[in-house]
């Protein structure tokens, strides 16, 4: 089965990085649209076009495999779900909002799972030629560079992302969480790519990261970040019924020695 990881990883690898040269490709060319699903969240015909491209080499290569990902197959049958069959998580692009407004946190991120237990994950950012990697046990690299956490020891002196959710009944008991922790750290950084964030506080740019997010949002970032010798838990209990491997919510990931002091806080 190592062998079959090793496929799998390299496979994810070239399949990021060719998704993200046709965001690229749109982006230069502004050749996409904006639409709103749900009537708030930013969709673009990017985001459609890259994750049919992506679901479709998934499927092409391995037809036995099942597929989550954010536009073509957001749902997953969690009762049906057979525990040794590998499960590839999609989000296109995690950081939507940035890619339609010319920024360059935007990262096409790729999971695979099997039962409870996450094993790869490839968080691409085409703007940044960043490509961050992790397999189940091997550690966690970005462009083949071994990451580690930061180290940090002292939430005083720690920095910590976050984001916010479109749906804004949520506000009020959010920003009071986010007080305490902007009251308690050194400083917040809200970069809008949950991947992205996750994968630096697995390069130590970042301290720690929480927020409520979608299985396709973390699942790559999270075994990086894990990889690097970040703690991952949760600051509340999940109530949502996705498989532990990729249930993200209330997050909460950082160094080790941040954890205990920020769990508690939040």
């Amino acid at each position: 089965m190592s062998s079959d990881y090793d496929q799998w990883l390299n496979f994810a690898k070239q399949l990021a990085q060719d998704a993200g040269n046709l965001i690229i490709e749109a982006r230069e060319t502004a050749m996409f649209d904006c639409n709103y699903k749900l009537h708030h969240e930013l969709v673009t015909s990017t985001d459609i076009a890259v994750d049919a491209f992506i679901c479709e080499k998934i499927t092409a290569t391995f037809p036995h495999h099942k597929i989550l990902s954010e536009e073509s197959f957001p749902e997953l049958d969690v009762d049906n779900l057979i525990e040794d069959v590998p499960v590839w998580v999609i989000d296109p692009i995690d950081g939507t909002v940035n890619f339609a407004h010319g920024h360059h946190h935007v990262v096409v991120s790729i999971g695979l799972f099997i039962g409870s237990v996450r094993i790869l994950g490839v968080v691409y950012a085409p703007f940044l030629a960043e490509c961050y990697s992790a397999l189940r046990g091997r550690g966690a690299y970005c462009n083949d560079k071994k990451l580690a956490v930061s180290g940090a020891t002292t939430l005083r002196n720690a920095l910590v992302a976050t984001g916010f959710p479109y749906q804004k009944t949520s506000l009020p008991s959010l920003i009071e969480r986010l007080s305490r922790v902007l009251h308690a750290c050194q400083d917040v950084r809200r970069n809008g790519s949950a991947a992205l964030d996750l994968c630096w506080v697995a390069a130590g740019r970042l301290d720690a990261y929480y927020e409520t997010v979608k299985p396709w949002d973390m699942a790559a970032g999270a075994l990086i970040a894990e990889e690097a010798g970040a703690q991952l838990g949760y600051f509340s209990a999940p109530q949502a019924a996705w498989p532990e491997a990729v249930n993200g919510e209330g997050l909460l990931v950082s160094t080790p020695d941040l954890y205990d002091d920020l769990k508690a806080l939040l």
